[in-house]
């Protein structure tokens, strides 16, 4: 069995090092032929793979594991549509490079619908970013400094999906507006974006200091989307008035 156990770590077959003794026992107790007890070690390998695929995905995305679909709270907003959410979670909009803008006030929720429709993405076996709209801005600027700019960019726009969260918060330089559209451009009708944000399409030419390439942006981003507008109340009040004051 260490020679066995040898051969496998050589050809990195881990799943069926871990299991190869508890299976030859089973296999022996039951007789099992020699091609069920191959087929059960292969499932186990493909399982490990699998396993290993999903956890590396997932802390390359950079998603909360807490923010998922089932504790997003839809009594607490019942004029968000929550069939055409899980019907998002399916995924279709990935193959048919859609996009979805989740758009509404502060607190409402949109980034917990964004980052539990990339948990779901990276489930389906897609590598998904998620990101800060000024990170975005920061990355890309510094990367021009250090040599990096090609790799950054790369990284953003080859992901299977890019949830880029908070765009409106803060005004973007146009340096800055010039890089984001880069990001948008080249991912327009190949790979979707997620994008939450707390201002109106009017409003955009405002944040990007420049009306024609906030229109430019506009323009790709919703012309295959799911725009999802949340109008509901903010979490953070509910929380607030769910804390009770300390005894005296």
């Amino acid at each position: 069995m260490t020679d066995i156990n040898k051969h496998l770590a050589t050809l990195k077959l881990a799943g069926i090092a871990k299991s190869l003794e508890i299976r030859n026992q089973f296999a022996l107790e039951n007789q099992l032929s020699y091609i069920d007890f191959l087929k059960l070690l292969i499932e186990d390998e493909l399982t490990n793979r699998q396993t290993n695929s999903f956890k590396h995905r997932f802390q390359k995305s950079k998603l909360n594991t807490d923010k998922t679909i089932d504790s997003y709270d839809f009594t607490y907003q019942p004029k968000l549509d929550k069939k055409l959410i899980r019907d998002l979670a399916a995924g279709q909009y990935i193959q048919k490079a859609s996009n979805i803008i989740l758009m509404g006030p502060p607190g409402v929720g949109k980034t917990h619908i964004a980052n539990a429709l990339g948990i779901e993405a990276v489930k389906q076996g897609y590598k998904v970013l998620f990101i800060h709209a000024s990170e975005v801005i920061e990355r890309l600027f510094s990367a021009k400094g250090d040599g990096s700019y090609a790799t950054q960019l790369k990284t953003m726009v080859s992901a299977d999906v890019l949830i880029i969260d908070e765009l409106g918060f803060k005004k973007i330089n146009l340096q800055g507006v010039d890089d984001f559209f880069e990001v948008i451009r080249q991912r327009y009708e190949v790979k979707p974006i997620i994008l939450t944000t707390n201002r109106s399409f009017e409003d955009w030419g405002a944040i990007f200091g420049d009306q024609v390439l906030a229109s430019a942006i506009i323009d790709r981003l919703i012309h295959h989307s799911h725009v999802v507008k949340i109008t509901g109340k903010s979490y953070r009040t509910k929380e607030l008035a769910e804390v009770k004051p300390a005894d005296n």
